[in-house]
């Protein structure tokens, strides 16, 4: 039989290791933020589609920045084609574009739904900043949520909600 080999590891290492991985990850944080959270008064307000939802806030600023689970808009959902146009259209309708940043909390469903949810808190913050936004969201269907859900399974079905028993070849 072939001998173990065990190589002893000095505690030293361990510790110099640990020390280095924790440097990376801090240049990591540092270089990810490219943004500024911005401070003062926001107005708060929660958007939902599916099963996402999002605590949005909207603070009257000089240079928009948006923000998404502490991730720039952009890069969040790059997967989406037109995501910055789909996340801009409360603010074009209304005429603010550019007069607001928004910092978003999503959580839940799909990437896409959470787009969804983030513009439906945005369109509702728009309307708690000032009431006479309403009319114009709410032509646009900005401000109705959209409840459609994956409908659920029944037992006995095959594992899928329609999907019908298998009957007997003979």
């Amino acid at each position: 039989m072939a001998k173990k080999i065990t190589k002893k590891v000095k505690p030293q290492k361990i510790i110099k290791r640990a020390q280095r991985q924790q440097h990376q990850l801090q240049t990591q944080q540092t270089e990810q933020k490219k943004y500024e959270i911005p401070k003062g008064t926001y107005v708060e307000a929660v958007g939902r589609r599916k099963v996402a939802s999002a605590r949005v806030r909207i603070y009257e600023t000089k240079d928009a920045q948006y923000i998404v689970n502490d991730q720039l808009a952009t890069d969040y959902f790059k997967g989406i084609p037109l995501a910055v146009k789909i996340f801009q259209k409360p603010f074009e309708l209304t005429g603010t574009k550019d007069k607001f940043s928004v910092t978003a909390m999503v959580d839940g469903s799909g990437i896409r739904a959470q787009l969804d949810a983030v513009v439906h808190g945005i369109s509702r913050a728009l309307v708690e900043f000032d009431p006479s936004f309403k009319p114009f969201l709410k032509a646009e269907g900005m401000l109705s949520r959209d409840d459609r859900l994956k409908e659920t399974r029944k037992p006995g079905r095959g594992g899928r909600a329609r999907a019908k028993r298998q009957s007997p070849k003979r």
